[in-house]
Parts: structure tokens; sequence; C-alpha cells
């Protein structure tokens, strides 16, 4: 029996559950279960219900959460240029969205001029369907609500009163989580996902850190200062983004993290959080090393072919206590590693090229590495003040 408020409301017990509970609840899709699943409670005949939302983000261009009654809740993500495609085009959404009309359609009765997402969710065995806006606060574009019901006669005109309440209803909590996630995505994007996690956690005081031990990783271009010569910017940028994209796909693979860009340089580590893990953690460092060379010897294959530039970059490994936190003045802040394993390890992939070969790997890191690896001998780091013996992976 739907459960409603004294006076047939049937959206005060929801109101009354937002204001204590669901506000609380930590993220959106968990939220939206919760929610529809009280909302059905209540009566309101909601089969299928969809949130989609613009994001700030490097690869998707929206993501939308899709509940159906009785399924688990899923995450549907829109790549980039999902707007020119039919998916949008012409779809409910695109008209909420971008002309700022609501739309319900009976399913009984599509014709082929309906779009393709009515006859899918007709198909799925929904009977009418309502999209409608959900506006946020700071402009752009608005998350769009779509609802669906399998009941045999539809929406009633009492139901739709009720549902086009909801966005108004939910709004707030909704917006909430979206700056959440556009937040989590600007520190991730541009400082990674284990710094984002500490900035979120609120370590954002100049001064904070923590000594923790690492596997370190620096890559760098070869001739860097030849091709900002002799290539023009876009060509340059190609090349750069190329050898990124490379390194951070075979450290992402085998558990490292980007910390940073420098110029051409990646700074990474592969974080661990108790010693007996480094035999661990140096093989996901081979490994990814091992990946990132194979990758790019098959990309300039194509690229010589093609009259391209080569792209070569070195590669140096390390293992040590750094310390990791807040730099800088106190308005601006970077989050970095310091310390003489930090250096270390640029001046080990600074001796690749020297040395002839494509990665070297410091004493202290064969020390804990269970992996094949051939030592080249004693040599001298510039600003090292005694020789150390020097090791390339082996095969």
């Amino acid at each position: 029996m739907a459960t409603e408020g004294d006076d047939g409301d049937r959206l005060r017990p929801l109101a009354v559950w937002l204001a204590r509970e669901g506000r609380l609840i930590g993220t959106l899709g968990a939220f939206l279960d919760a929610f529809l699943g009280r909302a059905n409670q209540a009566g309101l005949p909601i089969w299928r219900f969809s949130l989609g939302l613009q994001l700030m983000h490097p690869q998707l261009q929206a993501m939308g959460v899709l509940w159906r009654r009785g399924e688990p809740v899923q995450d549907v993500a829109r790549r980039h240029g999902i707007q020119f495609t039919s998916a949008y085009i012409g779809s409910p959404v695109q008209a909420v969205r971008e002309f700022g009309r609501s739309l319900r359609r009976r399913l009984d009765d599509l014709t082929g001029d309906d779009h393709v997402v009515l006859h899918e969710v007709r198909a799925g065995g929904g009977t009418d369907y309502l999209a409608i806006g959900l506006p946020i606060g700071g402009g752009g574009h608005i998350p769009v609500v779509t609802i669906a019901t399998d009941r045999p006669d539809g929406f009633s005109g009492h139901d739709l009163d009720d549902l086009r309440r909801l966005p108004d209803l939910i709004g707030a909590i909704v917006e909430m989580h979206i700056n959440r996630m556009i937040a989590t995505t600007v520190v991730e994007t541009y400082l990674g996902p284990e710094t984002g996690r500490r900035i979120l956690r609120g370590a954002i005081r100049r001064g904070d850190g923590e000594r923790i031990n690492a596997v370190l990783w620096f890559s760098d271009l070869r001739d860097f200062t030849g091709l900002n010569e002799r290539l023009p910017a876009d060509k340059l940028l190609e090349l750069l983004n190329t050898y990124f994209e490379v390194v951070g796909a075979a450290l992402k693979r085998h558990g490292g993290e980007i910390l940073k860009f420098i110029g051409d340089g990646v700074m990474a580590i592969f974080p661990i959080e108790d010693a007996m893990f480094l035999p661990e953690a140096t093989g996901g460092a081979i490994d990814a090393t091992r990946e990132a060379l194979a990758a790019i010897d098959e990309i300039n294959a194509g690229r010589v072919e093609a009259g391209r530039e080569a792209i070569r970059f070195g590669i140096g490994l390390h293992v040590g206590i750094v310390t990791f936190g807040n730099v800088g003045t106190e308005d601006r802040l970077d989050f970095t590693v310091i310390g003489p394993a930090v250096n270390r390890c640029a001046r080990l992939e600074s001796m690749t090229k020297a040395l002839g070969v494509p990665a070297l790997a410091s004493a202290d890191f064969r020390r804990v590495c269970a992996r094949p690896m051939r030592s080249l001998g004693l040599h001298r780091l510039r600003g090292m003040p005694e020789p150390m013996e020097l090791f390339t992976p082996g095969h």
C-alpha cells in the first residue's frame, strides 16, 4: 500500500527523509537508489529513472546514472563528441537541455519519427515517459531527468504533477554531488588520484608533509631542446601527449601514479605501505618500464615511416624515503615529493644516455627487486659524493 502524508501528499515523507538521511549518503548513485526505492513505496509509479550530467572531465562529455526498479544502479559514461551523434541529436535530453522543453510521451503509439531511445525504453517494458530539467546554480547545461513507468495505463495526471516536483525536491542534494564530482575530477586530473584524495581530505596547509617509502620513477625525453627548435607548436604538443600517454598508461596498469609533469619529464611513484611490498612495487616498475619502451618502439615505427620525429626517452628507477607534502606560498601551493631519493632518481635517468641504455636502476632498487637485472658497474652521478653501482633491467 502506498505511504502518503496525512494530507495525501506522497512527496512529504520523501522530503522528510531527504532532510534527515538522504543528504548524508556519500555517492550520487547510492542516493538515487535509496530515494527511488522510497518513491516507489510512497506510490510513485517509477520503473526507470535516469539523470544525465554535463561534466568537467578530460575524457567524458557527460555521465549518467541509470536506475531500474529491482536492478543495481548503473553509471553511464558519455565521451566527448556524443553531442554530435544520433544518440543525442533529436533525443528527449537534447529537447530539454538545449530548448528548455519538458517532454511527455506515451510509448504505446510510437512511430518511426520518435527517437530511438523512446523505442528502447518501450522495448524494455516502458509504457509512458517524461523528460524534465533539473535547474542548478552557476549556469551551464542543466542536468536532465527522465522517468518512465511500466504501469499499463501509464502516468496519471496526479503522477505527472508529483513527478514534475521531483527536480525541486532533490535538486540541492544532486547539486552537492555534482560539485563534489567536479572537485574530485579537477584535483585528480591535475594532481593524480592519491594526491587528490589527500587534498580533499584536508592536506592543504603549507608545510604539511608525510614521510613515505616509495618506488620512484623519473623519465625524460631525449633532445627536448632540439625538438622545441625544430618542431612547430602543434607537432611538439602531439609528440609530448603521445609520450605522456604511453608512460601514463604503463604506470597506471602496473600500480604507479604520475605525481607531476616537469616540462618533458614525468615524476611518478609506486607507493607502498610496508617494506614487505617492495618486491611487488619494484616488479611493477620494471613491468611498466618494459611496457612503455615496447609501446614507444611500435609507435616510432609508424612515426618514422610517416617522416615524423621518433620519440626517445630514458627512465630512472630508485627506492627511498621521500617527503610527500605541500610547498609554495601562503596562497599558491604545490603538492610534491622532495628528498635526496628524488634527486638520485632524476640523476639515474640522466645517465641513461651516457651509458646507452633506455633505463637505469640504483643498487637500492636492485636490492629489493626480484626481477633479473644486469650490473653496469660503478658510476659517479652528478652531485653524488661517491660512485654508485647501476643496473639495467634484464630479460
